[in-house]
């Protein structure tokens, strides 16, 4: 007896007939994707994809793929002298915001994220990855409104930092600060908020403006870097 699920692509807007077999039988996954505009041409594609895996467990390698039921990956602690996947500094020796981003297929140990020592780091290596085709599936960065933090007010003002899994949040959930006088452990950096009033307080105090989290671009990225 097969069991039936219906899965949502929350990237391209694909309905997934899966029929599941729970004696570890083969799983066939048929894929119909709705027509998309192609936004270089103005063109609608469609695609029909015939996945198959075996047990329970899918690897489907199409991005954003899961069923209803499933949730996304969750947040790691990044205090155990894991080193940063975009610059080799080790995450729990530097002050500031750190970032986690799960993608599709990269690193290729896909048990675990992609982590950084910043913010910045965190939105560098994305970008590049984006660029090369990979597909991001969440970003997480700390989320200061909901850790006790404190700053250095020394000739450099340092945030500091907080690597339990508990303090990340969704970077669609945050603000951040931008241009502020707060340093994290690049230099210049996006501070991450989740309630957009601390946003406000914090940039009242140490410079700066208020952005989505989500409106970050690779040109913001970059300005950043460059302060």
């Amino acid at each position: 007896m097969f069991r039936y699920a219906r899965c949502i692509s929350v990237t391209s807007g694909a309905d997934l007939a899966c029929n599941i077999d729970p004696y570890t039988r083969p799983i066939n996954l048929v894929v119909n994707v709705h027509p998309v505009m192609n936004h270089t041409d103005g063109v609608p594609s469609t695609r029909r994809t015939v996945l198959t895996a075996a047990g329970s467990g899918l690897a489907v390698g199409l991005a954003g793929c899961m069923s209803d039921s499933d949730e996304l990956p969750e947040p790691v602690s990044l205090d155990d002298g894991q080193a940063c996947d975009q610059c080799g500094m080790v995450n729990d020796q530097h002050p500031g915001p750190t970032g986690q981003v799960f993608f599709e297929s990269h690193p290729p140990d896909d048990e675990r994220p992609a982590w950084f020592c910043s913010v910045i780091c965190t939105y560098t290596y994305r970008f590049d990855r984006e660029n090369e085709g990979e597909e991001p599936i969440v970003t997480y960065l700390t989320d200061y409104s909901d850790v006790d933090y404190s700053v250095d007010n020394g000739d450099e003002p340092m945030m500091s930092a907080h690597l339990s899994s508990d303090g990340y949040r969704n970077e669609s959930e945050l603000s951040v600060v931008v241009g502020s006088d707060v340093y994290g452990a690049m230099g210049p950096e996006l501070i991450p908020f989740s309630n957009a009033n601390d946003a406000e307080e914090f940039a009242n105090e140490y410079g700066g403006e208020v952005r989505s989290a989500s409106d970050v671009d690779q040109e913001l990225s970059d300005s950043v870097r460059s302060f």
